[in-house]
Order: structure tokens, then C-alpha cells, then sequence
């Protein structure tokens, strides 16, 4: 008798990209439809009919069509980290921050066009900014990053996040960064650029009056002088970029 002897299997390296492959070609499968049809007129049946996988494989990768649409928000999210992490101990908590995000934004391609063209990824994220169901849980998400975020500033300063003598202070700053960046994404939701250049500069803006918007008076625009030109957040901005809350608004001389 004969046997027919098995045929080789493949290393398992392969099987791999071969998983890979389908799951990015599910995933841009369904960014595509949602921001064409919208998130909740698309169904899981035209994701895997547009890739000619079954519904069954569809969901051997993702849970849900609410997974799927926060995939690629996913790899956003650990870029950001990544390159919190990565910032020089020299800096302060607020600086560190504000250079992860901004370096973050320069570098997206490097973090998904391997999976997702970026401006695919930037009009997936202005529909979860307009669409009311994934945009509660993109909030709930921003809440969980927020402590991840918090625990990172605490290790690189040294700080104790939960014990009797906890520090407050990573999850204030974090708070208070964490509320500008959500603020940045809904007016640059509203607008009418999609463009990363868009929302890095919106971003940077918005960042930057951060001390202005703490100090003790207000007058007028930031320390007294014009709203910058081309300003894209609407905070008046200031002519100078991360200016010193002192010099921004500049304390009042009794009068004699």
C-alpha cells in the first residue's frame, strides 16, 4: 500500500503574513465602507464580500464592526506612547507631552501605512468625531488612555500613582492635555481640511495656550498683543508659542 506522504507545512513566519494580510485587508475593507456609507449603514456581509472572505473569518479578527473601526486608532494611540516614552527625562511632564504628540503626528505613516493609507486613517477619525455611537466610545477610550498616559509620566518622574501618599499631579497635567487634544479633533472635525498638516497645526496651536489660558488675569488675547495670524484653533493664540504664563499675561501695576 501506498502512502501518500503530507504536504510540507508552511513556516509558520508565513502563516502569519498570510493572517496579516487578510486582517489589513479586512480592516481597510471597512474604513473604506464607513466613511463612504457610514458606520452604521455598512454591514459585516459587504466588508467580506468586498475581500471574498467569509463572515466567519471576519470575525476570527475582530469582535465587532466597532473594533474594526478603532483598529488603526489603536496603532495611533501605542505611537504616541512610544514616543512619550522615548522623550529625553530632561523634560517636564507638559513639554514631554506636547513633543510626543507633535512628533507622533510627523511620523503616523511610519506607524500605519503598512496597514492603512493615512488618509484613509484621517477620514475614519473625522467619522468617529461625527458619528454619535463610536464617538462615546472613542470618549471612553480617550479616558483609558489618559491613565496609561498618567502612568508613564509617573514612572519617568519618579512619582507614586497609587498608594496612601498618591501625587496627584501626572493625572492633573495629563487631564488637562488630554482635554486640548479632544478639543483639537472636534474642531478640526468641524472643518473642512483632512489633512495631517491640518490637525498637527491645529494641535500646536491649541497646545501652546495651555499657560496663557492658567494665568491669573485675562485680557484681551494672550499678553496683551494681537491673536497670531492663521491661527487654527479658536483661542485667540498668541503671537509667541509656548510663552511663559508670566510673560503671557503680565501682572498688573497698581494703579498710583
Amino acid at each position: 500500500m501506498t502512502h501518500q506522504r503530507p504536504a510540507p507545512r508552511a513556516p509558520a513566519g508565513l502563516r502569519e503574513r498570510k493572517k496579516q494580510r487578510t486582517r489589513d485587508a479586512l480592516l481597510r475593507s471597512a474604513l473604506v465602507l464607513f466613511t463612504s456609507k457610514g458606520y452604521e449603514q455598512t454591514t459585516v456581509d459587504e466588508i467580506t464580500e468586498a475581500v471574498e472572505v467569509s463572515q466567519r473569518t471576519f470575525f476570527r479578527y475582530f469582535a465587532n464592526k466597532e473594533e474594526a473601526a478603532f483598529a488603526v486608532q489603536d496603532l495611533v494611540e501605542a505611537h504616541f506612547l512610544a514616543a512619550l516614552a522615548a522623550r529625553p527625562a530632561a523634560e517636564g511632564p507638559m513639554e514631554a507631552m506636547r513633543h510626543a504628540v507633535l512628533d507622533a503626528w510627523d511620523t503616523i505613516e511610519e506607524a500605519i501605512s503598512d496597514v492603512v493609507p493615512v488618509d484613509l486613517h484621517m477620514r475614519a477619525y473625522r467619522l468617529i468625531e461625527s458619528t454619535p455611537a463610536l464617538l462615546a466610545v472613542h470618549l471612553r477610550r480617550s479616558t483609558e488612555l489618559e491613565e496609561r498616559t498618567a502612568r508613564l509620566i509617573a514612572r519617568r518622574e519618579g512619582l507614586d500613582l497609587d498608594g496612601a501618599d498618591a501625587d496627584p499631579r501626572p493625572r492633573v497635567a495629563v487631564a488637562a492635555f488630554s482635554g486640548v487634544i479632544r478639543m483639537t479633533g472636534r474642531l478640526w472635525g468641524r472643518g473642512q481640511d483632512n489633512s495631517v498638516a491640518a490637525i498637527r497645526r491645529m494641535t500646536e496651536d491649541c497646545l501652546d495656550q495651555i499657560g496663557p489660558a492658567l494665568a491669573a488675569v485675562w485680557h484681551g488675547p494672550p499678553g496683551g498683543r494681537p491673536a497670531a495670524e492663521g491661527c487654527s484653533c479658536s483661542c485667540a493664540c498668541a503671537d509667541s508659542r509656548a510663552g511663559d504664563p508670566a510673560e503671557a499675561a503680565p501682572a498688573r501695576r497698581p494703579s498710583v
